[in-house]
């Protein structure tokens, strides 16, 4: 199985439309009454005894597949109600054949009436497309809040109206989907930042475009469906030894933080690292042997106490608990002496921003504030286009950049961006990006190098937050993960 399916900028599937039809001969309308018949098969997969349905068209290819999808559920028997925002006459080429196919089989079409999108018992979305790059306002922003106010569910088509293909922000205003069916090629701004509190469901369809022509453009991104664990998805050579399996040394736990730290260190041997050493204030070392005795946890008083566990690591993760002292920067300029590949996490990532440096071989794992710091911007600013930030990152510091939230981002140079879809609101509490670190650091000390293992552990990490939650997302902790961590690794997920 792949472990990862391609992403597309709204560009390049305009790219991929244009080459179906221009060279694999496939008519544009051809194209849109595909993309029409699939939505409808998905209105009525989800919603089977739905009779009363409210169509709601722009004046572009978006409201084309709408009218195609109205026509199929006239010819249903179905209750069809179209409501035409904007002006009918800037309808055009396929649209307009399919707006008039609709009239054609006894269709009628109604002014942007409001009040009766309640009484639907679904709405179509088919306002806006990919091409949509402003703010929403005026009546098209009034017609997306009337849809969102109607408490009716809501499949869009190709996109949620108002949200950015691209980059996945709110344009303004956008839908609130129950299901998106999108087509031709996966938009990478559907599976990241504000993107999952408007998607719902994704459902997705090719509509026929021949495989050769996916061959003539590279995806800008891809989605994580499974950990890359190359040989350690496989069981464990009989004669292994803890040895053999690694050894990551944790760094951090500054006065009052000894908790990040031992998360870090449990997600570590969770993972199957061999060896896990943490490295910390001497007033922790001794209460987190007493209650994690797997954990060797060492008292740290100077960057100098650091040479003799730095010379025993495979792999090193600092900042968990890290603080920003003195005390935190002379082991974070000893750990960046070392030649050792490095997951550089939390404080560790606030003290880097003061002094920028490149390396090759670290996984920087941010969230959006952090990431924000690195860059020197807002974190709004980062929000908005999460793509263009971890790239950045990757571009500014080197190595492999992991921006964690809905739909975390994990940038390599020279590789698409890899986006994972998994994981779930539970996971927003103090502690889970403690654990990635653990997780990425324990794969690195198992073999994989530092951009499968951040693309892996990243995968392993949502999956056991996914398992986690069924219990329910409220009141998850992260070491309620960490418990998951185990099952997940052993089942490749």
């Amino acid at each position: 199985m792949t472990a990862t399916l391609p992403l597309y900028t709204a560009e390049q599937v305009r790219e991929l439309d244009r080459t179906a039809i221009e060279e694999a001969a496939i008519p544009g309308y051809t194209l849109m009454s595909r993309a029409g018949a699939a939505a409808w098969d998905i209105l009525r997969d989800n919603w089977p005894e739905a009779q009363r349905i409210v169509v709601v068209c722009g004046t572009g290819n978006n409201g084309g597949d709408g009218y195609v999808l109205a026509r199929l559920a006239l010819q249903a028997h179905c209750r069809v109600t179209v409501l035409q925002a904007g002006e009918a006459a800037r309808i055009g080429g396929d649209a307009l054949t399919a707006h008039d196919a609709y009239l054609a089989a006894g269709g009628e079409i109604q002014a942007t009436d409001l009040a009766g999108l309640p009484d639907a018992e679904v709405i179509v979305d088919a306002l806006f497309g990919t091409g949509l790059d402003r703010v929403l306002d005026g009546e098209w922003r009034a017609m997306v809040e009337a849809v969102n106010r109607a408490g009716v569910p809501v499949l869009s088509i190709d996109i949620p109206s108002g949200l950015h293909a691209d980059t996945g922000a709110v344009l303004g205003a956008a839908v609130k989907a129950n299901r998106t069916v999108t087509f031709i090629g996966r938009k990478q701004g559907l599976y990241t930042g504000q993107a999952a509190e408007f998607t719902g469901e994704i459902a997705f369809s090719d509509l026929g475009v021949p495989t050769g022509i996916y061959e003539r453009v590279t995806p800008s991104a891809q989605l994580l469906t499974a950990p890359p664990l190359g040989a350690l998805a496989a069981p464990r050579p009989r004669t292994t030894h803890k040895g053999a399996n690694g050894h990551v040394l944790v760094i951090g736990g500054d006065h009052g933080m000894n908790g990040a730290l031992r998360l870090a260190g449990e997600a570590a041997l969770r993972t199957g690292a061999g060896l896990v050493s943490l490295a910390t204030r001497t007033e922790h070392a001794a209460a987190i042997s007493a209650a994690c005795p797997e954990l060797m946890s060492h008292g740290v008083e100077s960057s100098r106490d650091l040479s003799r566990l730095l010379a025993r690591a495979t792999v090193v993760a600092v900042g968990p608990g890290l603080g920003r002292s003195r005390w935190a920067q002379s082991l974070l300029a000893a750990v960046l002496e070392s030649s050792l590949p490095l997951v550089v996490d939390a404080d560790a990532l606030n003290l880097l921003s003061r002094e920028p440096l490149r390396r090759d071989d670290w996984v920087l794992t941010p969230h959006p504030g952090e990431a924000g710091r690195l860059l020197n911007q807002e974190t709004a600013g980062v929000q908005e286009n999460r793509y263009a930030a971890v790239r950045a990152l990757v571009e500014t510091y080197g190595g492999v950049a992991v921006l964690k939230g809905a739909g975390t981002l994990v940038a390599h140079a020279g590789e698409p961006v890899a986006v994972c879809a998994a994981g779930n609101p539970g996971m927003a509490t103090g502690g889970m990006g403690d654990v990635l670190s653990g997780v990425i650091a324990g794969l690195i000390a198992q073999g994989l190098e530092p951009t499968r293992a951040a693309l892996a552990g990243v995968f392993l990490h949502a999956r056991a937050g996914d398992r986690a939650a069924v219990n329910g997302e409220r009141g998850m902790t992260a070491r309620d993960v960490i418990d998951e961590l185990r099952a997940v690794m052993n089942a490749g997920a």
